[in-house]
């Protein structure tokens, strides 16, 4: 992934004394949200390219540390989006968590717990059910588990070799390309058959993943969480035609608010970047009511932001960016703005 190393470049640069912090004394941003997927104590195998979706509790714990000690309070959305409309706010950070990882309750909770830091979930409901596809961490298992992959595509079948390190590494990063792509039924009767070919049960990749219902239950009921709607089947909206785009959010928010008694005001795009939700998705969350929408565009928060509260940016906190000197450079919002040459609000 040469562009991580690029990256990894510019934070150790960032991350000299001092650097970070003068450039939060000269920002206007008002706050960050980060973007968190899985929590986990062990640490990734060789082959893992989904450890960028994965952080440890300590890390995890670094943060919270991190971040308070800087001077920002850890706040839920609703405090955020009040925030951005206060001239004099206090500077905050929101932490969020897509997906629903079973992980999540055994070793994020804890942490979050012992620091009293309140963090939003965002749920795909088909998922929860069992019936959805962690299509992206499926094709990371069955390619771990063979030499040889053949993966069906619109143009014919592609076989991957997949014997050493680099050949994995190779295979994943060409399929997954093209099922970022593919429309999604045509990505879904893909990994299907990729599944089907190698013995693989998709039902039960997802069902030891994700969290069911009576879990989740713990997370509705906890003071310190705020439940968010992460759609249905966790597709990409900007492939769907306008009403499906539209079902896939509406439908995820009636269910989430039939399971727990209350209707999510907060919604995540899946994937979330440019090519996965842009201003036709934006502007449905909106007519739909939700209060806010995050995005995966890499960004802080500054008052501009409360005008536009369907296409808030967030930082990830990238399992391949776990140093505790770079948490200083994550909460930095002026970095990734300065990443798009000053440009605060990233919308189009």
């Amino acid at each position: 992934m040469p562009k991580y190393g690029l990256y990894r470049a510019a934070f150790e640069m960032l991350a000299l004394p001092g650097v970070a912090a003068a450039l939060r004394r000269r920002s206007a941003a008002r706050g960050v949200i980060f973007t968190l997927h899985r929590v986990l104590p062990t640490r990734p195998a060789a082959f893992a390219p989904n450890a960028i979706l994965q952080i440890t509790p300590d890390f995890l714990e670094a943060v919270i540390g991190k971040v308070r000690a800087a001077g920002f309070e850890i706040v839920d959305l609703d405090e955020a989006l009040r925030r951005l409309e206060a001239p004099q706010a206090k500077p905050f950070v929101v932490l969020t968590f897509d997906d629903g990882y079973r992980d999540n309750l055994e070793y994020a909770l804890p942490v979050l717990e012992k620091h009293g830091a309140p963090f939003t979930l965002y749920i795909p409901t088909a998922l929860v059910d069992g019936v959805g596809l962690v299509w992206w961490q499926a094709l990371e298992d069955i390619i771990a588990a063979h030499d040889l992959v053949t993966v069906d595509l619109p143009e014919g079948p592609h076989y991957g070799d997949a014997a050493t390190l680099a050949q994995k590494n190779a295979t994943f990063a060409f399929a997954y390309e093209r099922y970022r792509k593919m429309p999604e039924p045509e990505r879904e009767a893909s990994i299907r058959a990729l599944a089907e070919r190698y013995g693989f049960d998709l039902a039960a990749h997802c069902r030891s993943l994700i969290m069911d219902w009576s879990e989740l239950k713990r997370f509705a009921d906890h003071p310190l969480c705020t439940i968010g709607a992460h759609t249905v089947h966790h597709f990409e909206l900007s492939k769907l035609p306008p009403a499906e785009m539209r079902a896939e959010i509406e439908h995820s928010r009636s269910v989430l608010a039939a399971q727990f008694g209350q209707t999510p005001r907060h919604l995540s795009y899946p994937i979330g970047g440019v090519a996965a939700a842009g201003p036709r998705e934006f502007e449905a969350a909106r007519e739909l009511g939700f209060a806010s929408a995050v995005t995966t565009r890499p960004g802080g928060l500054y008052p501009e932001h409360a005008a536009h509260a369907t296409a808030l940016p967030r930082i990830s906190l990238n399992g391949l960016f776990q140093r505790k000197r770079f948490i200083d450079v994550l909460m930095t919002a002026e970095v990734f703005t300065l990443m798009r040459r000053g440009r605060r609000l990233d919308i189009a």
